[in-house]
């Protein structure tokens, strides 16, 4: 008989895990759990997650309860009757009653290597703490927040040519396929759960717009993480103050540079190709890709062909 599992899921993150399961032998998807469709776009129109349209390509039954502690939806999960369900990047907390219902429980594909960076944010906060690595944890599930006991686990090098999309890209891949890998041997029993050590714990919040101003007294190597940290969204950025109000100026993509001298956010060298900027503890920042407010992201070669910017001009 195949294993009845029901996938909760909402983020692009999951969508790797739903794809590889879908395929998986001795497994039969009876249905996906996706939040309700949310206003996105110019119209503010109600836009699928993107786990809903996978699954709809996939044609796969399809549920999107506005809460997943509501009793009308749990009523529905009881009648699909499943052995396991499995949960990626859903967004939501599961109440005991959904814990407890599958004869082998719930397990979770989280994006950091547990109990280092419980919550909504992973991936962006091990880049912008400037860890050497991070990876995907396959968990059984508790009441808490990512505080489950750890089945498996894999390691991934955050390189220096990382950013935010290309570590979740990679980390989505390999949490597909441990999860594939991992659910055999759980379901038979071969795998000793670990319990968390609680005090290596960290949580990784919510990213908010905000966090991507960037503050030109911090050292050069923490601006630039903080730029890879928010590449795509909320992205990094600083004012240009050189005409009769500040304009916003996106940073998309930067390195560290030698050290320099000058107060922080001064402008060190602006000719060609170079834009170098001063930041804390004499620490300098090359800009190599921005974009002002209203314009579209350009290299820093074009950028200073139409901006005039010389040593001296201040960013902030």
């Amino acid at each position: 008989m195949p294993l009845r599992i029901v996938f909760f899921g909402t983020a692009q993150l999951a969508c790797n895990s739903l794809s590889v399961l879908s395929t998986a032998p001795g497994v039969q998807l009876i249905a996906v759990i996706t939040q309700p469709d949310r206003p996105g776009g110019r119209h503010l129109s109600p836009q699928p997650s993107p786990v809903k349209r996978l699954a709809c390509e996939l044609g796969l039954p399809l549920l999107q309860p506005e809460k997943a502690r509501s009793a009308e939806f749990l009523e529905e999960l009881e009648v699909l009757r499943p052995d396991l369900i499995i949960v990626a990047a859903y967004g939501q907390i599961l109440p005991r009653p959904i814990l407890e219902l599958p004869r082998f429980g719930c397990l979770n594909v989280h994006a950091s290597l547990l109990p280092k960076y419980r919550g909504a944010a992973p991936i962006q906060w091990a880049i912008l703490n400037d860890e050497p690595e991070t990876g995907i944890t396959i968990m059984k599930m508790d009441e808490g927040l990512d505080t489950g006991d750890i089945l498996t686990q894999e390691v991934t090098r955050i390189a220096a040519d990382d950013d935010a999309q290309s570590l979740h890209d990679r980390l989505a891949h390999i949490g597909a396929a441990l999860l594939v890998s991992t659910i055999p041997d759980y379901v038979a029993g071969k795998i000793h759960a670990r319990r968390q050590a609680g005090q290596d714990a960290s949580y990784a919040r919510k990213i908010v717009k905000e966090d991507g101003r960037l503050d030109w007294t911090q050292p050069a190597r923490c601006i630039w993480n903080r730029i890879r940290a928010f590449v795509p969204w909320p992205g990094t950025f600083t004012f240009l103050n050189t005409g009769p109000k500040p304009t916003l100026l996106k940073i998309w993509h930067a390195s560290v540079a030698d050290s320099v001298n000058g107060r922080p956010g001064e402008v060190i060298e602006a000719h060609k190709n170079a834009l170098t900027i001063a930041c804390g503890q004499k620490t300098g920042l090359r800009l190599l890709s921005l974009q002002l407010e209203g314009g579209k992201q350009i290299g820093v070669e074009s950028f200073l062909a139409g901006h005039r910017l010389k040593a001296g001009d201040r960013l902030g």
